[in-house]
Parts: structure tokens; sequence; C-alpha cells
């Protein structure tokens, strides 16, 4: 299987292990979220992270903005206002949860990075907030750095692409090139898939995956009960959990170190079963 070069991050002084791969658990505190099983009430959201946690996940990837394609945008102070409670009643329970949160904007980052977030997941790769690559670098925690091109209004009318690995690795080599000028330490790379690619372009990445091995840098991947399954198999994002327990598969084949879902029980027992290709 192909290998990573970097395999910890170190989250708050806790150094997290990528030797396996992790599973990253969803809780998109939004309305709107394109998967309605993932739109949790603030009231539960304890108990969902508990389960996860209880599950196996590394992660809870907390998310206050929907960037599905018609989504109602929202400020700044009410993304934060949606993601620093669940944080703080996170860490209340479960002192030791790491928390990525899942925001473009660098304001958002440093609020809840200071609230206890140990991660920042921006989908815009810093196209979105020109402040983010600085806020982050001196916040000292990993980054995901996501490709996307436009805004999650105009994504997906931005697909046009002369060769569509080729392009998305450039376009990420000159952000990374930009992160590791600032002195970022830990970076994890994202592919991006849904954004700004169509169903088709999706499965050409994930095809060759592991032409992002070259930047030896963790991968995650997010592919869960995303609009490429189910579209494709003609049935509904509530019926795509075996379709994306498919596509991790492929994905931890070609070098995956995080799996981003919805369903933390089912990936977990994905890489459990793929790892047991790397014995023969």
């Amino acid at each position: 299987m192909p290998k990573v070069t970097k395999k910890t991050l170190n989250c708050r002084g806790r150094l997290v292990s990528l030797e396996t791969p992790v599973v990253m658990g969803i809780l998109n505190i939004t309305p709107d979220s394109f998967f309605a099983g993932s739109r949790i009430p603030l009231e539960k959201t304890v108990e969902i992270a508990q389960k996860m946690l209880a599950d196996g996940a590394t992660f809870l990837d907390v998310g206050g903005y929907s960037t599905r394609p018609g989504a109602a945008d929202i400020s700044p102070t009410e993304e934060a206002d949606r993601v620093l409670p669940v944080i703080e009643a996170i860490l209340k329970s479960f002192p030791h949860a790491l928390i990525s949160v899942d925001t473009f904007r660098a304001s958002v980052a440093r609020q809840t990075v200071e609230s206890g977030a140990a991660i920042i997941n921006d989908v815009s790769g810093g196209t979105l907030d020109q402040a983010m690559f600085e806020t982050v670098s001196s916040l000292d925690v990993p980054y995901v750095l996501m490709h996307m091109r436009g805004t999650p209004a105009t994504m997906q009318s931005m697909t046009a692409y002369q060769n569509l690995v080729t392009d998305v690795i450039d376009e990420l080599a000159v952000r990374l090139t930009e992160l590791r000028a600032l002195g970022q330490k830990d970076i994890i790379l994202d592919p991006g898939f849904g954004f700004a690619k169509t169903p088709a372009q999706n499965f050409l990445l994930l095809n060759q995956l592991e032409s992002f091995g070259l930047f030896d840098e963790p991968m995650l991947v997010g592919l869960s009960r995303k609009s490429t399954i189910w579209k494709t198999l003609d049935i509904s994002a509530n019926e795509a959990l075996n379709g994306t327990t498919v596509l991790n598969t492929i994905a931890l084949t070609k070098g995956a170190s995080i799996l981003r879902v919805h369903d933390v029980r089912e990936a977990i027992e994905t890489v459990k079963l793929t790892q047991q290709l790397t014995f023969f």
C-alpha cells in the first residue's frame, strides 16, 4: 500500500500517529447540510460526540457553515455563535477530545482554537480569507489544505481543467509553498472531492489518488455520502453508506491517512479490514 512520509500530527502538544489511518467524525451544526442525518441540534451534540468517540473517532470535525451548493450565507459572527458552544460543551464532557473546525474564516479559526479546537479544516485552502494562512500558522495547529475553486455558491461552474489531477496538484502546490514559507508545521492535504469537480472528475481523482503522495504530507479524504455516490447509484444520501464504504476502501489503498465521515463505526471497520492487506 502507498506510504506517507509524515506520519504524526502535533495536536495541542499531543502527538497523533497516522501510521494506521484514522477517522474524523462529522458534526454539522447547520440547519441545511446536504445530508439530513448530520444536521445535529446543539442539545444532542455531546451525545453524538460521545458515540463517535466510543466508535473510534480520532477527531471530531465541527462545522457551522454549510458549503453545499445553494446553502445560505451566514456572517462570521453567526458561524462562531454556532460552533463555540459546541466546542465548549464537548470539551467539558470529553477534555481529551481532538476537535477540528470546518471553517474558511480566519476570525472563526482563531476563536475556535482559543476555545480548545486542535485542527483547522479549511475547504477553501486559504482562498476565501487572505488572513487564514498567517492566522493558522500563528496558532500552531494542524491545518487541512483543501482544493477548491471559487466559492461554495460558484464552485460547480468552475470544473474546467486541462488535466484534472495535474491541475489540482499544481494549485495545491502553490498554496502549500505559501504555508510552508509562513512556518506552518503540520499540513494535511485534501483533494476536495465534490468541490469544483463533477462526479466523473471525482472518480478520476480517486483513481489517481496515489499521485498526491509526491507531497509527503498526510491526506484527508471526504467522500462520505456525497452526491457522486448517490447520483451514480440513483439513490438518496440516506442510502449512500454502502457506497461510501466502497470508495473509502479504495481511498485507503491509495494512501489516505484520514477518512472524514458521517458514520464512524463503519469507517473504523473499513480501516481495520483494509489494514489486513499490509500483511501480505
